[in-house]
């Protein structure tokens, strides 16, 4: 009997990823995937991140995160882990 472990991250992504279509798509690629979680982009031009998923399903995500859509260039992540807080669906943060 094998068993699943949720990761959780909460992801900071930086470069030209505001206004290129990067919380849009992280959504869609998301929900794809069954990752769960929140987006929404930062003062400072970085895009903020909270997800969960099985390990297997995180690393394509961050792998996605590491490219994000055509337009963005992404230069950095920023990766923490923390504790699972069983997050319901995907969401797009307008703060």
């Amino acid at each position: 009997m094998t068993t699943t472990s949720i990761e959780h991250k909460e992801i900071i992504v930086k470069g030209r990823v505001q206004g290129v279509g990067f919380r849009v798509n992280a959504k869609h690629i998301a929900d794809l995937l069954g990752v769960q979680g929140q987006i929404k982009n930062l003062p400072d031009k970085n895009v903020w991140i909270l997800a969960e998923a099985e390990a297997v399903v995180m690393e394509e995500f961050l792998a996605w995160c590491r490219k994000g859509p055509a337009l963005a260039k992404v230069t950095e992540l920023e990766i923490t882990g923390g504790n699972v807080e069983n997050i319901s669906g995907f969401t797009i943060l307008h703060i």
